[in-house]
């Protein structure tokens, strides 16, 4: 049996096209990666201020630096000056722990997301990227009830388990819809999932899927209109009620982190990731990255215009639409699928 967690060539022609030896190769992809995912993530927070602040017509942060340009900067300085502070009666170790495990979870699973071809594009194409990214987004829960327990508060344990409880039931419609793509292509590879896209985006084959997939990553994201784990006016902030400084900033991060990798899963899954007609005057290797980039972009305002437009849901309407309306559809729109492949094999498109 192949090792389930086999790794393609990347690293061995990555290798033998520069004279630096695999780990080498790796280990700047890592680093070229999270410089990326910072500033990204950083400017990230800005554009939704100044995206949200356009849509309901008023001023945006336009103060620090031409055009605010710099008030991620700020914001930067701000919560590292602040004061440090953990209340006496928390699970100490828990409590520090709790922002880092959402952090690591959300930067690991980009490690199997393609932002081109092979070799240079890819930190790790295992031929199980789509468990590897199930996985990971799973384990991103216990961050979250980690939090609201170890804060011995009434506030953050009630956000802890609202999230613990939503993040599950959400996750099962979303795992459902991800693995119908993964039986049309063929492959649990994100890189077989792109390259069977190249005559069709499965946005186009799937559209039941797609619609049950975006649905459940804004709820996975927590983000209004799902952001019930940190409704201000029933529990003042929820799981981070406690939290201050580096540590709030950590899981601020990680949010916004994590919606620009279910952004990129997004593009991955079903519109065609890297995918895109040639860019004149472009070199082919950068080309992949600013299709999925930006398709990435706007995924992510479309986090943004959601947020801006509609409002919070209430608890029991939120559990009622991930059980008794998205589940049954995404169990149907998996078994259907499979009807389809096995009837139809030629529509199963194997990855080249």
């Amino acid at each position: 049996m192949n090792n389930i967690f086999a790794v393609t060539a990347a690293s061995g022609a990555a290798s033998a096209a520069l004279p630096l030896p695999p780990l080498v190769v790796s280990l700047l992809q890592i680093v070229v990666l999270l410089g990326m995912l910072f500033t990204i993530a950083a400017y990230t927070v800005l554009i939704e201020r100044r995206v949200i602040a356009w849509l309901q017509h008023r001023v945006g942060p336009n103060r620090a630096g031409p055009f605010g340009l710099l008030q991620p900067l700020a914001d930067v300085l701000k919560l590292l000056t602040k004061e440090e502070s953990t209340p006496p009666f928390t699970d100490r170790w828990l409590f520090i722990a709790a922002p880092a495990i959402i952090m690591v979870t959300s930067m690991l699973s980009f490690a199997v997301i393609p932002f081109g071809p092979e070799p240079f594009m890819v930190i790790a194409n295992m031929n199980v990227g789509v468990l590897f990214f199930l996985a990971l987004s799973s384990l991103g829960v216990y961050s979250i009830v980690l939090a609201g327990w170890s804060s011995n508060s009434k506030y953050a344990a009630l956000g802890g388990l609202r999230a613990t409880a939503q993040m599950i039931s959400y996750e099962l419609s979303m795992s459902l819809a991800l693995l119908a793509v993964a039986l049309q292509a063929g492959t649990l590879s994100f890189n077989g999932i792109v390259e069977a896209q190249r005559d069709l985006w499965f946005v186009i084959l799937q559209p039941l899927g797609f619609i049950i997939f975006l649905v459940s990553v804004v709820a996975e994201s927590r983000r209004a209109p799902f952001d019930l784990p940190e409704a201000e006016n029933e529990i003042v902030a929820g799981f981070h009620t406690e939290y201050s400084s580096m540590k709030f900033a950590m899981f601020f991060l990680g949010e916004y982190v994590s919606v620009m990798l279910l952004s990129c899963v997004v593009a991955t899954a079903y519109f065609g990731g890297y995918l895109g007609p040639n860019i004149p005057f472009v070199p082919s290797v950068l080309e992949g990255p600013i299709y999925l980039l930006g398709k990435m972009a706007l995924l992510v305002f479309f986090f943004i215009w959601i947020r801006a437009t509609y409002p919070r849901l209430r608890y029991d309407h939120l559990m009622e639409l991930g059980w008794k309306y998205l589940v049954p559809l995404a169990v149907l729109n998996l078994v259907v699928t499979a009807v389809i492949t096995l009837a139809l094999p030629h529509l199963t498109v194997a990855p080249r």
